[in-house]
C-alpha cells in the first residue's frame, strides 16, 4: 500500500472496500497509499466525511491489515470475507438471514466481524434477540478457532455433509438435516432462521436438549419424542464436543464450560481477551482504537472455575488491559513457595505482564 498511486487508493476504495461515496474526497484529500496508512479516525470522518461508525471502523480494521503486510505479515484471511460474503453465505449458514440487509448496509466484513460485540449488535445493526446475538457471537468465534480460513472451514464442512460428526461446524441447514435424519422431519422446519448451528450446540453450556425441544417446536407433553431427542443429542455432541481443530487453538470443551459460563448470562462461552483479532502473531505496534469496546480482541477460555465477573458484579470479560488479571483473582491467589507452579494458571498465557 505504500506503493500506492491516488488512483490506486481510490480503486482500492471503491472496488475492494465498496465505498464509492467516499471517492470524492479521497481524491481531493489523499493522494498516495503512504498517507492513506497514516489516517486516524479522526482523519476519516474530518477529511474524508466518513461519518458513518461501523464504516470508519472497516476502514480502519483494513489499514491496520495493511500496516502488518508492510512488515512482512500478508493480509489475515479475514480480507478474504468481502461483505457480500458476510451477508448472504455466513448469515445463511449460521441461520440468520433475516439479517442480511443490515450487515449488507454497514459493509459487515471478515475483519469487522471479528470488532463486533453484543452492543454493536444491538445498537448498529438493530438485533435485539439474545439468542440471535449469541448465535452471531458464537458463528464469529468457530471463524476465530479456524483463524478466519474460509477454505478450512468449508473442507471441513464437506467431510461431515453426509456423516453425523464434528457438529461443531455444522451450518444451519446441516442441522435441520440431521433432525430429518433422526426421524423428527416434522419438526426441522421449525428451525428455519433460528440461528441454530453447530457451534451453538457444541460451545454454548446452557444450549441443551430442552433448548433444541423448544426452538423446534416440539410440545412439552410429548415426553418420548424429547427423550428420543435427548438420547440423539447426547451421541452426538458428547462425541464432538472436546475435537480437535486442526489450527493450533484451544477449543472450549462443553463439559468444560458449563460450570463457569454464567457470568455472560446469555450462554457464550467464558472468555479471556485474545492477542490477535485474525489468528496472525499479534503486532507490536499496538495502535488500536477502542471504539467504545467494539474493537477489543475476541477471547479463548480460561481456567476451570475462573470466572470473569469480579465480586462487585462488573464484567471483566473485556478487561481493557490486554493479558492482564483481574485484581480480585489475583487477591485469591494463594501464596507459593520458591519455584512452586502457580495453582489454577497452568493452561493460560499471560502476556505483557
Amino acid at each position: 500500500m505504500s506503493l500506492w498511486r491516488a488512483g490506486t487508493v481510490q480503486a482500492w476504495l471503491e472496488v475492494v472496500m465498496a465505498m464509492p461515496m467516499y471517492i470524492r474526497t479521497c481524491s481531493e484529500n489523499v493522494k498516495s497509499g503512504k498517507v492513506l496508512l497514516g489516517l486516524t479516525d479522526e482523519d476519516l470522518e474530518l477529511g474524508l466525511g466518513v461519518s458513518s461508525l461501523m464504516h470508519r471502523r472497516k476502514l480502519r480494521l483494513a489499514i491496520e491489515d495493511y500496516r502488518d503486510a508492510e512488515n512482512g505479515r500478508g493480509l489475515s484471511k479475514a480480507a478474504d470475507m468481502d461483505h457480500h460474503w458476510v451477508a448472504k453465505a455466513w448469515l445463511s449458514d449460521v441461520g440468520l438471514p433475516q439479517y442480511s440487509q443490515a450487515f449488507h448496509n454497514h459493509l459487515v466484513d471478515g475483519r469487522m466481524l471479528n470488532s463486533l460485540t453484543r452492543r454493536d449488535l444491538e445498537r448498529h445493526l438493530n438485533i435485539t434477540k439474545k439468542f440471535h446475538q449469541v448465535s452471531l457471537l458464537l458463528g464469529i468465534e468457530l471463524l476465530h478457532l479456524l483463524s478466519f480460513d474460509k477454505e478450512a472451514l468449508q473442507a471441513r464442512r464437506i467431510q461431515c455433509e453426509h456423516q453425523n460428526v464434528d457438529p461443531l461446524v455444522w451450518t444451519s441447514h446441516r442441522v435441520i438435516k440431521w433432525i430429518k435424519d433422526i426421524d423428527m422431519k416434522e419438526f426441522a422446519e421449525n428451525l428455519l432462521n433460528s440461528g441454530v448451528h453447530g457451534a451453538v450446540m457444541v460451545l454454548d453450556p446452557s444450549f441443551n436438549t430442552d433448548s433444541m425441544a423448544t426452538a423446534m417446536g416440539i410440545p412439552n407433553g410429548k415426553h418420548m419424542v424429547r427423550r428420543h431427542l435427548v438420547e440423539e443429542m447426547k451421541a452426538l455432541i458428547g462425541s464432538a464436543s472436546c475435537r480437535q481443530l486442526s489450527a493450533p487453538s484451544h477449543v472450549p470443551c462443553r463439559a468444560d464450560t458449563k460450570q463457569d459460563n454464567e457470568h455472560l448470562g446469555q450462554g457464550t462461552p467464558p472468555t479471556l481477551l485474545r492477542q490477535n483479532s485474525v489468528g496472525r502473531p499479534p503486532s507490536s505496534t499496538g495502535r488500536h482504537t477502542d471504539d467504545e469496546g467494539s474493537l477489543r480482541r475476541r477471547a479463548v477460555k480460561p481456567p476451570t472455575g475462573f470466572s470473569p465477573k469480579g465480586r462487585n458484579g462488573r464484567d471483566l470479560s473485556c478487561h481493557s488491559s490486554y493479558g492482564s488479571l483481574p485484581r480480585e483473582v489475583r487477591d485469591q491467589t494463594p501464596p507459593r513457595t520458591e519455584g512452586s507452579p502457580i495453582r489454577g494458571y497452568t493452561s493460560i498465557e499471560v502476556t505483557n505482564v
